[in-house]
């Protein structure tokens, strides 16, 4: 009873706090990061405090500019909703309720939840494990209703949404988003199916947020997707641009558009188009027909991990690149560990691009499932490996994968054909190889890492001789 009643007096200061923000962003700022430092008894948020605040002191940088565009360029009432649902209810609710079951059930719990409401797809892209489901299966609404009153009992507010295309189920997305207004929910969306109708849907419920996929500029996403899809997918981010909606892009670099993904001008393109984030993905072949010579070079994969850093110091865009950020998150954030995926079918999947399972959502409960054999692999394993920038199970230690599927006695849910593990390994293990010794050169040399005389408390430590005070 005491901490509800001490969490309702923390709400309703935030909620001030966040509405004394929306006055004057630029001397507001900098106040309420004051005010988090001096609350941060534990200082969990201290290298974020630091960074909002450097951020906020160079008018001229990049990220002063991104952050101020969240004032110009988003709905006032679609910012506040998605600042409450990350900062009170992911962060202030969320984060102790994780933390509480994780130390009771001694398992990984998860920051967020992706699901597939369908596998159904209205575009037949090149190497999609879901190009052959033009009707597919369905999750219901019913079911998606309950994984989300599960999820939120153990502190979980954040849903992404994948498929298939998401938005073929479009309605009963927005019912999602209206039941669960404490909640923020994002789907990976091809963008084709975005009018001005679900447009202004998303602004009535103000907690829903597309990434819309795209391979580079007409002539890459063209090849992969079909004629026409980019200029439908860049339609739909001038219909969200113009109504002041929040959204981001999802680009999956392959070995024909890398040098194009990676490049400034396409940087500079989906900005202009009103982009605020943009998650990076590298082309995996998952499925027993999916083709391996889409895969990245070690070469191109090292020029990615260089370009987006870079770009992070100039563009005004947050960027995530779901396998090179290993060393900032400690490794995979699968198994549960800061995401887990559940199928249409209802299977439980410590990975979107791990199409295994031991646990299927229609006999286990969630938090049964997180405690199954295939999860406590993962969360006695990770991270796999030393090196940080070489996360993955399967992408870049495909052995590993190998022994936790065995050993789980986990099963292949892919949903045309079963794919043996071994065979699925086996595809990845030459890029494993070759990456390895680029992670290791990078790794040992790495360029983010602060050159000074002793620890600056940066919070990538990672074994680092900056902790003993030695010089370089």
């Amino acid at each position: 009873m005491f901490q509800k009643i001490k969490n309702f007096f923390k709400i309703l200061f935030i909620k001030k706090v966040l509405k004394y923000m929306e006055s004057d962003p630029v001397k507001s700022i900098p106040a309420i990061l004051k005010w988090i430092e001096k609350f941060d008894k534990t200082k969990i948020v201290k290298g974020q405090v630091k960074t909002v605040r450097n951020a906020m002191e160079d008018k001229e940088g990049n990220w002063y500019k991104l952050i101020m565009s969240l004032w110009t360029d988003i709905d006032k009432g679609v910012r506040r909703k998605v600042f409450e649902n990350l900062v009170i209810n992911s962060t202030i609710i969320g984060s102790p309720k994780q933390d509480k079951t994780r130390e009771a059930n001694n398992c990984n719990i998860p920051w967020t939840i992706l699901m597939d409401p369908t596998t159904a797809c209205n575009l037949n892209c090149i190497g999609c494990w879901a190009a052959e489901y033009k009707n597919g299966l369905q999750m219901s609404y019913d079911l998606m209703d309950d994984i989300i009153l599960q999820a939120k009992e153990m502190g979980v507010y954040t849903f992404l949404f994948s498929g298939g295309e998401p938005l073929v189920r479009k309605k009963d997305i927005v019912r999602l988003c209206e039941k669960h207004g404490d909640c923020l929910f994002l789907a990976f969306t091809n963008g084709t199916l975005i009018d001005e109708e679900f447009a202004d849907e998303m602004l009535r419920v103000k907690n829903f947020i597309p990434a819309i996929s795209i391979e580079g500029f007409e002539k890459e996403t063209d090849a992969r997707r079909g004629s026409g899809v980019y200029n439908s997918a860049t339609e739909a981010m001038k219909i969200l641009k113009n109504k002041k909606l929040l959204f981001g892009v999802s680009c999956c670099y392959t070995r024909e558009n890398t040098e194009i993904i990676g490049s400034e001008e396409y940087f500079d393109e989906m900005i202009s188009l009103g982009a605020k984030f943009a998650w990076f993905f590298t082309y995996m072949p998952i499925g027993t027909g999916a083709p391996t010579d889409l895969m990245v070079t070690a070469e191109q994969r090292e020029f990615m991990y260089r370009q987006i850093r870079s770009f992070r110091s100039t563009k005004s865009i947050f960027t995530l690149d779901f396998w090179n950020d290993g060393e900032y998150v400690g490794g995979c954030v699968a198994g549960g560990r800061y995401y887990v995926h559940i199928n249409a079918n209802g299977d439980i999947e410590p990975c979107a691009f791990i199409h295994y399972s031991d646990s299927n959502i229609r006999d286990k409960t969630l938090l049964e499932a997180l405690k199954s054999p295939l999860f406590m692999q993962y969360y006695r394993n990770q991270p796999f490996n030393e090196n940080l920038l070489r996360p993955c199970p399967l992408l870049d230690n495909p052995d590993r994968l190998i022994d936790m599927v065995e050993v789980s006695g986990a099963v292949s849910t892919d949903m045309r054909a079963p794919e043996d593990v071994t065979e699925l390994a086996g595809k990845c293990r030459e890029a494993a190889d070759n990456w390895s010794v680029a992670a290791e050169h990078l790794w040992r040399r790495n360029e983010d890492f602060p050159k000074q005389k002793s620890c600056t408390e940066c919070g990538c430590c990672r074994g680092c001789s900056f902790g003993s005070g030695a010089e370089i």
